[in-house]
């Protein structure tokens, strides 16, 4: 692919991810502005009929199938299998052992294959990729009580202090994230269109971005040491009720953990599944 190309493959990925069309284009170009030293490739089909990005892993051997899109127009012709073949042969050059079509953090599109896109999640079996985990977003109905003016009462009373990162802060935040979930989920955080974080004692102590795709919400944490004042809750209610001001009216948690967190803190609903494939990587 060529930087020439975008605009057309972004066309693709509306036509093909009929669950995603709206965004799908702004997908693409987050694909395309992954962390500096992500190694990646991108590749299509010589009618611009298909496109995938693929991508090595920072800390394994393994390589990610990011995403693969094929024009409904020009399926059925065997270019989803031939761009996998590609993308295999591009990932054992760069030193993977193992293949994914799975989520590679930071800058993904999906954990896994939707279930709903069955025909991708019949071409990773057909092509002898086994499913070995499955992963699930949630959805957060904006439209309920987002409020939290009693809550940040009483963590005043205890001394907690909840605002929106500034520009100013964003620094300070980073840092924070990083020393306790690692660089992907600060490069994520330096990402969001909005954040906001508690402190106490002039000390950072939990945080909560959303807007690395306009409709997710994530990531977000709370130091360990002050987990059980209901800090994620504020925190949370406080990003999703900035989500509801930006004119939406359900958002993504994505790739969630705690279900039961997210279900007691706004009602919010599993909703979208993802199988996770992999298979070892050979000689072709």
């Amino acid at each position: 692919m060529t930087a020439a190309d975008a605009v057309a493959v972004g066309e693709v990925a509306r036509a093909a991810l009929t669950l995603d069309a709206r965004e799908a284009p702004l997908l693409v170009a987050r694909l395309l502005r992954p962390p500096r030293q992500r190694r990646w490739t991108a590749l299509v089909t010589e009618d611009l009929g298909g496109v995938l990005f693929a991508s090595m892993s920072a800390t394994t051997s393994d390589g990610h199938i990011d995403l693969l899109a094929v024009a409904p127009g020009a399926r059925r012709r065997g270019r989803g299998r031939a761009l996998v073949g590609a993308a295999e042969e591009w990932l054992r050059g760069q030193g993977a052992t193992e293949a994914r079509f799975a989520g590679n953090p930071p800058c993904y599109a999906w954990p896994g294959v939707d279930v709903r896109y069955t025909p991708a999640a019949c071409l990773a079996e057909r092509l002898g990729y086994e499913r070995y985990d499955t992963a699930w977003n949630m959805t957060a109905d904006l439209t309920g009580d987002l409020s939290v003016e009693a809550d940040l009462e009483r963590l005043a009373a205890a001394g907690v202090t909840v605002r929106r990162a500034t520009r100013q802060d964003a620094g300070a935040v980073t840092a924070f994230v990083e020393t306790h979930w690692g660089g992907d989920w600060a490069w994520e955080t330096a990402q969001a269109s909005g954040c906001h974080y508690a402190s106490r004692d002039g000390e950072i102590i939990g945080f909560a971005a959303w807007g690395t795709r306009p409709a997710w919400f994530g990531p977000t944490g709370v130091a360990e040491a002050a987990r059980g004042l209901g800090v994620g809750q504020v925190l949370l209610r406080r990003c999703l009720a900035e989500q509801r001001d930006a004119g939406l009216t359900e958002a993504q948690i994505s790739w969630v953990g705690p279900l039961r967190f997210y279900s007691r803190a706004v009602g919010a609903r599993a909703e979208r599944v993802f199988w996770l494939y992999r298979r070892k990587l050979g000689r072709p």
